[in-house]
């Protein structure tokens, strides 16, 4: 639980600094112009949504993550309610990985 805690308090840095798109749209749209560098999928996003924003990332070489928390949780730490975010910052970016290897004890 600390690290989800940390997690969605760099997530919260991260959107107060203006390096996040939420929203599955924005962050295709991130995704496309080549300015997402990750992007984090909640744990309770619906399957097809999901499954177009991993086949927009990967034909951009993005990574994608999911998060161990649901939308009503993230919400809490970003302010509004969503469930696909990009990370449009490689310090920001490698910081949530870093983190999410922690949790999981790997990759995010």
């Amino acid at each position: 639980m600390e690290i989800n805690r940390r997690l969605m308090n760099l997530l919260g840095i991260a959107r107060k600094a203006g390096k996040l798109e939420l929203g599955s749209e924005a962050v295709k749209e991130s995704v496309r112009r080549h300015r997402a560098k990750l992007v984090l999928l909640s744990c309770d996003l619906s399957q097809r949504t999901v499954r177009s924003i991993r086949e927009t990332a990967e034909m951009a070489g993005v990574p994608v993550g999911v998060l161990s928390v649901g939308m009503d949780e993230a919400e809490a730490s970003l302010g509004k309610r969503a469930g696909a975010i990009a990370v449009n910052d490689t310090g920001f970016a490698k910081a949530l990985v870093k983190l999410g290897a922690e949790e999981r004890g790997g990759t995010i």
